[in-house]
């Protein structure tokens, strides 16, 4: 067995496999590690949009269609290029794209400080949600590139630190934004330079990897499933997506209103609440990858997605303390679902590793956007209770599971 490298940003591109020992030994722990924090302190800045949604609402005055449209804005930037962006770096990596998106979000983070206008608000918004386009597709591919084959384990790493930031963006508009107004939010750009210098960092690193790939004979990886069953489980695996990121939507961009409107909470005391539904999920998110290493992914899928229904469906029924409980343990089940899920699209079309991811993380943040606007408008239709109501129904999606092949030793096959 060879000894694990001083340096983990020098880790070997897909090293071969021999045992979980060396298997593990070879897992670029440290560019994980980098990639992880970049992507906590991307996902922190743009969870401030969601979190100052009350402020923005008084200062603007603000319907709930209107703060729908400020979701759909970001995440519709934030979806439409990923898959793009995706397919051409597929063909042509841009380990500098890195940076480059990262610095989107940082323009459309200081634009967001001093907008004076809803207009203002909703161009920052797309330019927060396009450094995010740009930044998930190759970040996810860096992932992998450093996973030394646990690829579920290396896109949970990736996604506990997105995850992560969500959750702390929320705590942080509590104890700042929300007391000393929204120009406070030009702090946080020291957190986009960060998050840019890491990002240079890796992408020397993905270049040095892409060279040295690019300078021996590799043989390009290819499913073996038909064609017919591959688009089927995509369909069904898209699915899955819309149906936890339409009931995550309800969370992320009404919870706060929710609890303000039945149990009389302060913003800030709401945003607390808010804080813990979104830990749950980075600590979920951390299940996710590994078990679906172990067990398989279609497994946690199952469990992810259908088993929290029980949970969703008495959530709107119950007092404040137990609403805490609840909201905490959906955030736990249901974040393990998306590594999974990415992960087992990912080895349906193994050469389109960059393409796949982009679809994804788009199409999650699309579902995501379209979601917060179409639920505005339920809420100033029929309430905002109505939202939680409605959305419980979602998760039973999950029962759509089974149409997903089957993983036996680590492969797809199809079902008979």
């Amino acid at each position: 067995m060879e000894t694990p490298l001083k340096n983990p940003l020098e880790a070997p591109l897909s090293p071969p496999i021999v045992n979980a020992g060396e298997r593990a030994s070879r897992t670029g722990f440290g560019v994980l590690g980098a990639i992880s924090f970049a992507h906590f302190l991307n996902d922190m800045i743009q969870s401030l949009i969601l979190a100052i949604y009350p402020l923005l609402k008084a200062s603007f005055a603000l319907s709930f269609a209107q703060i729908g449209l400020i979701t759909l804005t970001y995440q519709f930037s934030a979806s439409l290029l990923q898959p793009l962006i995706g397919l051409y770096t597929d063909r042509r990596p841009q380990p500098s794209s890195l940076a480059v998106g990262m610095s989107f979000t940082l323009c459309g983070l200081l634009l967001l400080a001093f907008a004076p206008s809803f207009a203002v608000v909703l161009m920052a918004a797309a330019l927060v949600g396009t450094g995010s386009s740009i930044f998930h597709p190759e970040s996810s591919r860096v992932a992998r590139m450093a996973s030394g084959g646990q690829h579920g384990l290396a896109q949970s790493l990736f996604q506990v630190g997105g995850n992560a930031g969500s959750a702390v963006g929320p705590l942080l508009a509590a104890l700042i934004v929300l007391p000393h107004g929204q120009r406070s939010l030009a702090w946080f750009s020291l957190a986009a330079l960060i998050a840019i210098g890491v990002l240079w960092k890796i992408g020397i690193w993905y270049r040095r990897q892409h060279r040295a790939a690019a300078a021996r004979p590799k043989a390009v990886p290819v499913s073996k499933l038909p064609r017919r069953t591959v688009l089927r489980a995509m369909l069904v695996l898209m699915l899955l997506v819309f149906s936890k990121y339409f009931y995550l939507a309800s969370i992320t961009s009404y919870y706060t209103f929710y609890l303000m409107h039945r149990f009389g909470l302060s913003a800030q005391s709401a945003q607390l609440y808010l804080f813990a539904f979104l830990f749950a999920v980075a600590a979920g998110t951390v299940l996710g990858g590994p078990i679906g290493d172990r067990v398989g992914r279609k497994q946690v899928i199952w469990v992810s997605i259908l088993g929290v229904a029980p949970f969703t469906l008495l959530l709107p029924h119950v007092g404040l303390a137990a609403t805490g409980v609840l909201s905490v343990i959906i955030g736990f089940v249901l974040a393990s679902a998306f590594s999974a899920i990415l992960v087992f699209a990912q080895e349906l079309a193994p050469d389109k590793v960059g393409a796949v991811s982009g679809l994804f993380f788009g199409f999650a943040f699309g579902m995501g956007g379209i979601a917060a606007a179409v639920l505005g408008k339920f809420a100033d239709l029929y309430g905002i209770e109505a939202v939680y109501r409605a959305c419980a129904f979602f998760p039973l999606l999950g029962v759509l599971t089974v149409l997903l092949p089957d993983q036996r030793g680590g492969r797809l096959r199809a079902q008979d």
